[in-house]
């Protein structure tokens, strides 16, 4: 069964850290492409990170130097550690995954999560 449940969200003041968690299926974690997404209200989703099947990974402009994409192969399970938070990080953030094992920059992310929500205040 294709699943993906994150978890780690919350409130956080300007500057502070989390980690979000994504819990994935067996066949999603050893075979596919993973990734974060966040969005939030009235602004257009956008992606976060990318993680492929062989650990490489790629991070927006926006996070790079502050966000770092992880996976942990014993406990499949994804990780999205989030330091020096700004109020612009707030949205919903979801964990996703591709059909294949490369992250294409232009590939569709057909399975997601059901989202976690993040909250900085300055």
């Amino acid at each position: 069964q294709v699943q993906l449940v994150e978890s780690g969200g919350g409130s956080v003041q300007a500057g502070g850290s989390l980690r979000l968690s994504c819990q994935a299926s067996e066949y999603i974690f050893n075979n596919l492409c993973m990734g974060w997404f966040r969005q939030a209200p009235t602004k257009e989703r956008e992606k976060v990170a990318t993680i492929d099947r062989d650990g490489s990974t790629r991070h927006a402009d926006s996070v790079k130097g502050r966000f770092t994409i992880s996976k942990d192969n014993a406990k499949n399970t994804l990780y999205l550690q989030m330091n020096s938070l700004n109020p612009e990080d707030t949205g919903t953030y979801y964990c996703a995954s591709m059909s294949t094992w490369w992250c294409s920059p232009m590939g569709e992310y057909i399975y997601w999560g059901q989202g976690t929500q993040v909250t900085v205040s300055s």
